[in-house]
């Protein structure tokens, strides 16, 4: 389907508001915006968000950039939280109490503390239970409303204050985790993962499926952090470019078990091209750190030759 974003832009109200004290050069709220833009005009929306960078700096009482119904939940219980009201919305529209025409949508967000980490369980049982529901994870690598600590979705050798890079480790020591592979291992009807900025296009189609496919769906949506990973905020774009030019981070859905890739680089640059501007990161570029950069690159280069077989086993 092809899409006129700047007439989505014009012709729809922004249902994340201007106003949030969320940080310059941030992606996160990028996300969000773009993300609840895919609704349609007079549908409603429930959202429970998480603990977290995005809960705390656009929900300060009695001041909200949410214009939709908004819940805020604890660090672990976005998911199920939400569950609960999509539940009760099905009851009351069984009761009457609910006009049958009237359609409610239910997203959760949630960082990747309250995503990979702490609300794991519950994500995976909305998900199991068949829920239909959104959940949103704005991936910024790290629990960065608490200090920048790392996350299991912070990449190995990343300077974060609980894996300082120094004499005794250089950085973290773990890979990250494969949250959107672990989430479609779950048979969802559609997983997906696109990035705040740099393809907009990408993202506003992804959400526009998750939010009007029947049943749950999960967005994983990379969300660079300016405190956390040191870089300009003006380079919140040039950042998400090089994340997929580089495919550190793949653009792809996965449709009923179905692979799609959504974007191939014509020319895959090397993964130092998105590690450089990033402060986190500036130790591996020390003279005798080659190796950290070599070991990165074969960890992309492996994952995405991975998803590249996947792909073509799901079209056979």
């Amino acid at each position: 389907m092809a899409y006129n974003l700047k007439e989505i832009v014009a012709e729809k109200p922004s249902r994340f508001t201007s106003g949030h004290r969320m940080c310059a050069g941030c992606g996160a709220p990028v996300v969000t915006r773009m993300i609840l833009r895919a609704l349609k005009k007079d549908d409603f929306a429930v959202v429970s968000n998480a603990t977290g960078c995005m809960e705390v700096a656009s929900f300060i009482y009695p001041y909200t950039a949410w214009t939709d119904s908004y819940i805020h939940t604890a660090f672990e219980n976005a998911a199920s939280t939400l569950s609960g009201v999509e539940t009760a919305y099905k009851v009351f529209k069984k009761k009457g109490k609910i006009p049958e025409d009237t359609e409610i949508k239910f997203i959760a967000f949630g960082g990747d503390g309250g995503t990979y980490d702490i609300g794991l369980q519950s994500l995976s049982g909305a998900m199991e239970r068949g829920h239909d529901m959104v959940y949103v994870c704005y991936d910024n690598g790290a629990y960065m409303n608490t200090g920048i600590q790392r996350s299991s979705a912070t990449p190995k050798f990343a300077d974060t204050t609980t894996t300082p890079a120094g004499e005794v480790i250089p950085g973290k020591m773990q890979s990250r985790k494969d949250l959107t592979e672990i989430l479609a291992a779950h048979h969802i009807p559609y997983a997906a993962q696109s990035i705040a900025t740099a393809n907009f296009k990408d993202l506003y189609e992804k959400s526009e499926k998750a939010i009007y496919t029947k049943g749950p769906c999960f967005l994983n949506v990379l969300a660079p952090c300016p405190r956390g990973w040191g870089y300009n905020t003006e380079d919140l774009m040039v950042i998400n470019k090089l994340a997929v030019d580089t495919c550190y981070w793949p653009l792809y859905e996965v449709i009923d078990g179905k692979y799609v890739i959504n974007y191939k680089p014509a020319k895959k640059l090397p993964v130092e091209e998105f590690l450089r501007p990033q402060k986190r990161f500036h130790h591996m570029f020390k003279a005798g750190n080659e190796w950290m950069i070599e070991e990165f690159q074969k960890e992309v280069d492996a994952r995405w030759e991975a998803l590249l077989k996947l792909e073509e086993m799901s079209n056979k």
